[in-house]
């Protein structure tokens, strides 16, 4: 009879080699030329370390299959006498956790789960949870670096949070699915790796994911904090890249705009930056209605719980736009896959909140090209995107390298014709794979 362990490698296994084969299923559009960085290969994914942490894992005991939420994790509750002058960055608390993706624990990777403090938007201490986690392999050149990764995670509900989801918790997530890979490469280079949760994954939701001057600052204060923690051994001069897609990509570049001033002690080398949303008003306008409309929905609502005293939400939303809001208040960003072609005019009683000034305004001031990041960009943002304008994309690259900034440009291929050809590249490149290699050049 096979074992739990025994079972652990062609499961995982098949579950990543549907990950990248599939991935590329997700994306359309029309024909755009292949993006200049080489495919990553299978091997360069399924590495011997990545293959000993299949092999030497385990499968979950049934007691820990499903882990307790985070709402009812005692860990996620912030100290009741939290200063609100505490200085961001600070470590509130960790501790040691298990890496379990659908059943499945790794070996060889040690983890954490974080509570740090990050900033509001009036600059007082509020707290955010995240998990580190680090490879016992060692880089095959240089010191050890740190990656913030930024999933691309458009969640408004509690519980639909990286720390969480790690660990065993909401398993069907797509942004879960789609960093295996990336982090498998970073993991086979020696990365340690931190996620920020953006907020505290134990406070009941509606969450303001989308709210970049959140999000920005919540990255770089997770990674201060990661330092802090003694076990992981992270020197304070530690090289660290960031890397976003998605919603990942606009909190990743917020984070790269701010690292100058609001984190200048942090070794920042490089930021990678996908498909990621520049100008929340452009976003709108181009995906209202569309194959997304429901992430452009939820987009929205993320603005109104960040900017709660500005937006009057129930003042707003049509019936039909209470009903759908009060679904995805309590939902993970799965649940948003299922309201495609919903136009805004259907939930919100004034149309688009890109043409509300209450929404305007805070748009504004969230949009990304508002600084100007100290280390090179890479932007891979898909020329033939059919949810966020890749002339954004353009813009917002020139406008860094106007500053000074050293930008590179590589568009992944999205479109249908990309899909058809060879679907494993694009998968691959939906996920931006190929820009580890050049994050990892950053670092060392």
């Amino acid at each position: 009879m096979a074992t739990r362990r025994t079972l652990v490698r062609p499961l995982l296994a098949a579950v990543l080699a549907a990950v990248l084969a599939l991935g590329g299923l997700l994306a359309t559009g029309a024909r755009t030329p292949a993006a200049a960085a080489p495919t990553i290969t299978p091997d360069r994914v399924f590495t011997p370390f990545i293959q000993d942490t299949i092999r030497d894992g385990r499968l979950a005991s049934p007691d820990e299959l499903l882990p307790t939420l985070p709402r009812d994790d005692p860990f996620y509750r912030p100290p009741e006498d939290l200063d609100p002058h505490t200085p961001h960055g600070t470590l509130l608390r960790a501790r040691p956790v298990q890496i379990q993706y659908l059943a499945v624990q790794p070996a060889h990777i040690r983890a954490w789960q974080l509570l740090f403090v990050s900033t509001d938007l009036d600059g007082r201490a509020r707290p955010v949870s995240g998990l580190l986690m680090i490879p016992d392999t060692a880089p095959a050149d240089g010191p050890r670096s740190l990656v913030g990764y930024v999933e691309a995670n458009d969640s408004l509900a509690d519980g639909c949070n990286p720390s969480f989801q790690w660990t065993g918790g909401d398993q069907i997530d797509p942004a879960l699915a789609s960093a295996m890979g990336p982090v498998a490469q970073m993991f086979s280079d020696g990365h340690a790796v931190m996620m920020s949760d953006y907020v505290n994954d134990g406070e009941p939701g509606p969450h303001p994911f989308s709210v970049s001057s959140l999000s920005g600052p919540s990255v770089l204060d997770g990674l201060t904090a990661a330092m802090q923690i003694e076990e992981a051994r992270l020197a304070p001069d530690i090289p660290i890249g960031l890397f976003g897609i998605a919603g990942g990509g606009v909190a990743a570049g917020a984070a790269a705009e701010r690292a100058a001033e609001y984190a200048p002690h942090l070794n920042i080398r490089g930021t990678v930056l996908q498909a990621m949303v520049v100008d929340p008003a452009s976003f709108e306008r181009t995906a209202d209605g569309g194959i997304g409309a429901g992430f452009v929905f939820a987009n929205a609502l993320g603005y109104a719980a960040g900017y709660p005293e500005d937006i009057d939400l129930d003042a707003e939303l049509t019936p039909a736009g209470k009903a759908l809001a009060d679904v995805f208040h309590r939902s993970c960003q799965a649940v948003y896959l299922g309201t495609p072609f919903v136009p805004l005019g259907a939930l919100f009683v004034n149309g688009r909140p890109a043409d509300n000034p209450a929404f305007r305004r805070a748009y504004e001031e969230n949009r990304l090209g508002q600084g100007i990041p100290n280390a090179p960009v890479l932007i891979s943002s898909c020329r033939d995107d059919f949810l966020v304008p890749y002339r954004d994309a353009e813009n917002l690259g020139n406008y860094y390298r106007s500053g000074g900034t050293d930008v590179t440009f590589e568009p992944s291929g999205c479109s249908l014709g990309d899909v058809l050809s060879d679907p494993y590249k694009a998968g691959t490149e939906l996920f931006g794979m190929q820009t580890v290699p050049w994050l990892t050049e950053k670092l060392r």
